[in-house]
């Protein structure tokens, strides 16, 4: 058993940790050494949800006699009433004693009420928080005490609904450098934005403090105290920059708007903070995989996101102001530029969401570009309304498919080869990111624990499909695609992904072999998951020289094709383990069947080695599909 003491003076509030506690440490038998008294209002404290601790002091506050304990705290140390009520507390219960003693001497002294919080660990892993008031009435102590226990419920729809609206808010935070927090009942819930701006992960006991106020610099925090005390039904908002100091040390400036609510007697009733990161170089530090996705709305002209359009609040990557042509210092946002759109029903339809009518739009419209009728643009439009918390907010996308359009008419009459780019043009994108989304939670679920893991793996499987969609969006042949220059290049991609893991990759592919667009995908995947697989297992240790990890392709006849891919690691103990409760090897499993092809391990003397063979051709998936239709 260990307690810690920790003063929050942001906050007033005093904070216990007590670690490894059990419930033989809570209570022990002791003589009763007085008769309890009658408690007021006793038959309704019963219904009171917190629980309601009753305390008479004696000695001069020296020490306390137990009159009522409520019922979650006799159930945590598994004992009666009967068995502590009457009894002296630094007997019956020398931990609460030590960890109340002081707090109880000051209010029984000062006559005013008293907030604590008292932490509950197992293991250096909170299990139970609990926020306790101590008043004095009646020449008593009253400790009123709020439990939060760690528990896991399955989402229902409506919760489902509210988490997805959650992302969506999320994104609009991150794009806008904001967060934001909420706090009712001493508890603060916080938005995702807010651990972005403080560039670290949610703790389970963010609910209980001002996580921002926390790391507010010394130089700043008498702007926090003066809003402390200025905070009143006559001075409810706050707005000011304030400065804060990350845990990496890094120096942030927040534009920090704060409101809150008061009751008719002027108690607080609820807190309300928006943070917005106006660091000169907050855009600089970009270190998560979803910064990639933002910076190719940012700097793609054919493609904007649109953040809150439907608000004053509106913000749009630089795609927007190329579209319509217009510089973003010059461009005022008005309800005029719908009148460019040709489309009368597209015009109504963006006005039935900007009335609320509708809560979603996806159009496909043309656009007047400065109201010239010989200047024009085809564009995609998908816009969504959403409420998250009491607020309301709109996110969209707005796509150029000018010349995607263009493609499609030219190639309508086509031969085969021009009917697989059009079907390319529109699928490829969206299937892919179908696979990368199911591979992501499969992988969600397996490695839950290890989050590394999964952005490694997905890194590496955006690496080799950005390489896939460089080369084939610059050809016209999606039947005859050498395989030789994608292998090579992707050795150079994982390369560089894991150059600090000091591996080399090597390829001896032969160079006659030609591959369709739906066979080189699945097989660049395959690549991807063994490689992967070696990278994890083949070579723990670190030091270990000479690391290669090499893939051999050859012609069998010339419509079979033999993948050969081996490391020189330490080999695999139990190859049956592998295949029972390996998820990367169900997902080469299942890739090698989309290949038609039939995976085996082999038995090398040195390192683990892998043996596919697959056909160099077979039925176009998307032909087979059209004539089912049929």
């Amino acid at each position: 058993m260990h307690i810690e003491k920790q003063f929050r003076e942001l906050e007033n509030i005093e904070e216990i940790r007590a670690y490894n506690i059990s419930n033989i440490d809570l209570f022990e038998i002791v003589p009763q050494y007085q008769k309890p008294i009658k408690i007021p209002f006793c038959n309704i404290i019963k219904y009171v949800q917190s629980d309601v601790n009753m305390f008479i002091p004696i000695d001069d506050g020296e020490d306390f006699v137990i009159n009522r304990l409520g019922w979650n705290i006799l159930q945590r140390g598994n004992i009666n009433l009967e068995d502590v009520e009457g009894r002296r507390l630094s007997e019956c219960s020398p931990f609460f004693y030590e960890i109340l003693k002081e707090s109880f001497k000051e209010v029984y002294e000062t006559k005013k009420t008293k907030a604590m919080r008292i932490y509950y660990y197992i293991s250096d892993k909170i299990k139970t928080i609990t926020n306790i008031h101590i008043i004095f009435e009646e020449n008593n102590l009253f400790l009123i005490s709020d439990y939060n226990d760690e528990f896991a419920n399955k989402k229902t729809e409506e919760e489902q609904i509210l988490e997805d609206n959650a992302e969506k808010s999320t994104l609009i935070e991150y794009f806008s450098h904001t967060g934001s927090y909420y706090m009712t009942n001493n508890e603060f819930t916080w938005t995702q934005g807010i651990y972005n701006i403080i560039n670290r992960n949610r703790e389970s006991s963010d609910s209980f403090y001002n996580i921002i106020f926390d790391l507010v610099i010394p130089e700043d925090k008498p702007l926090v105290q003066e809003l402390i005390k200025t905070m009143s039904p006559e001075t409810d908002t706050y707005e000011n920059i304030i400065r804060i100091k990350t845990w990496d040390g890094t120096i942030k400036y927040l534009d920090t708007y704060l409101y809150s609510k008061f009751d008719e007697n002027g108690d607080l009733i609820s807190h309300y903070g928006l943070f917005k990161d106006v660091s000169l170089d907050s855009h600089k530090h970009k270190t998560r995989p979803v910064d990639f996705m933002l910076n190719g709305f940012k700097y793609n002209s054919r493609l904007s996101l649109l953040i809150e359009p439907l608000s004053r609040r509106y913000e749009f990557s630089e795609g927007f102001y190329d579209m319509i042509e217009i510089p973003s210092n010059e461009y005022i946002h008005s309800r005029e530029i719908i009148d460019n759109i040709v489309e009368p029903e597209v015009r109504e339809n963006i006005m039935k969401l900007i009335n609320g009518e509708i809560d979603e739009l996806n159009e496909i419209l043309t656009f007047k570009v400065h109201g010239n009728e010989d200047n024009l643009k085809i564009c995609e439009l998908f816009i969504e309304r959403f409420k998250y918390g009491n607020n309301e907010h709109s996110i969209g996308f707005l796509t150029d498919i000018t010349n995607i359009k263009k493609k499609q008419e030219e190639l309508i009459e086509s031969n085969a080869n021009k009917n697989i780019l059009i079907k390319e043009v529109h699928h490829r994108v969206k299937n892919n990111l179908q696979v990368l989304n199911s591979f992501l939670n499969l992988e969600r679920r397996a490695y839950k624990d290890d989050p590394n893991t999964i952005l490694d793996n997905m890194q590496a499987r955006l690496s080799s499909l950005a390489l896939l969609h460089e080369k084939t969006y610059n050809t016209t042949d999606f039947l005859n695609i050498n395989l030789k220059n994608y292998m090579e290049d992707q050795d150079k991609t994982l390369q560089g992904l894991f150059s600090a893991k000091k591996i080399t990759f090597k390829s001896d592919i032969d160079e006659n072999i030609n591959l369709s667009i739906e066979t080189i995908t699945p097989l660049l995947l395959i690549v991807d998951e063994l490689t992967m697989n070696a990278i994890k297992h083949a070579f723990p240790d670190p030091d270990m020289e000479n690391k290669t990890i090499s893939k051999t392709i050859k012609l069998m006849d010339e419509n079979k094709c033999e993948f050969i891919l081996k490391d020189n690691g330490v080999g695999l103990e139990s190859p049956e383990q592998l295949i029972n409760h390996n998820l990367g090897w169900e997902i080469v499993n299942s890739l090698t069947k989309q290949l038609d092809g039939s995976i085996e391990i082999m038995d090398p003397e040195v390192g683990t080695e892998f043996r596919i063979v697959f056909p160099t051709k077979f039925e176009d998936a998307g032909e087979t599909e059209d004539n089912g239709g049929n």
